[in-house]
């Protein structure tokens, strides 16, 4: 077997980024340990590793496959809420946790992904972590998470869809966080270069529903961050496009999973 040795500046940004997510970890950790006894969660759930345990454990129970798993946080949790059809009729899985952050998605990319062996990952995630979520925003430690999750996808066979965070111009359950449409905007850009890097898709919801530095008012469910049914629709339009020309590239058959 070849041997692949790590740059010695590689090896440092390597260590780096998993020092950030011990601290997110610990974080999260910690704020459990103060909690009142009787309430302290368990890690999985404070992860929300157990979010979708039942629905996956029954999938591979019944040796079925979903042809495209979406994971990230509420943008993609709500998505299913208000267009369920969307999902159902072609075999597509969602795995957005309101809340969630890089790190979190991260720590269930295995079970919530991999092991369910989807053709196609469409990874949205970085909102909450320019919202302060995982502690202080790190643009590079959350591009980090990301490309972590591509790269575990790769590894196994799934092809990679990374998509762009949502316009927003401020988050309203964490005022403090300063110049939101900046922040979203350079993320999005290591993002994108990422994907062209590695020959990964990419889907740029943000241009679509964006109006100036924020969500256009057509496509705002009310709070300036959280799309909309109409939105949806724009944003259903955009990756299923990616997604066909993905998968005219491959012909592998599929075990269809329906609604229980």
């Amino acid at each position: 077997m070849q041997r692949h040795h790590l740059s010695t500046n590689g090896a440092i940004m390597n260590m780096m980024h998993i020092k950030k997510l011990i601290v997110s970890t610990a974080i999260i950790i910690a704020s459990a340990l103060t909690a009142n006894a009787e309430a302290q969660p368990l890690f999985g759930e404070m992860l929300f590793l157990d979010k979708y345990v039942t629905e996956n454990s029954r999938i591979k129970a019944d040796g079925l496959q979903p042809c495209v798993v979406l994971i990230g946080d509420s943008i993609f949790a709500i998505w299913k809420e208000l267009s369920p059809s969307f999902f159902t009729s072609n075999n597509y899985l969602c795995r957005g946790i309101g809340g969630n952050t890089s790190p979190q998605v991260l720590m269930r990319f295995r079970p919530d992904v991999i092991e369910l062996h989807p053709r196609i990952v469409v990874i949205g995630i970085g909102t909450n972590d320019i919202a302060g979520g995982a502690g202080p925003y790190d643009m590079n430690y959350t591009l980090g998470n990301i490309c972590s999750c591509a790269e575990l996808a790769e590894a196994n066979g799934i092809h990679v869809i990374l998509s762009s965070v949502l316009p927003a111009v401020a988050f309203g359950w964490n005022p403090a966080v300063e110049d939101v449409p900046g922040q979203i905007d350079v993320l999005n850009a290591a993002i994108k270069s990422y994907a062209a890097k590695h020959g990964f898709g990419y889907v740029d919801f943000n241009t679509a529903l964006r109006k100036r530095d924020g969500l256009a008012r057509r496509y705002d469910s009310s709070d300036g961050v959280h799309p909309n049914l109409k939105a949806y629709k724009v944003m259903e339009e955009l990756v299923e496009a990616e997604i066909e020309r993905i998968l005219r590239k491959t012909t592998a058959p599929v075990t269809k999973i329906e609604k229980h």
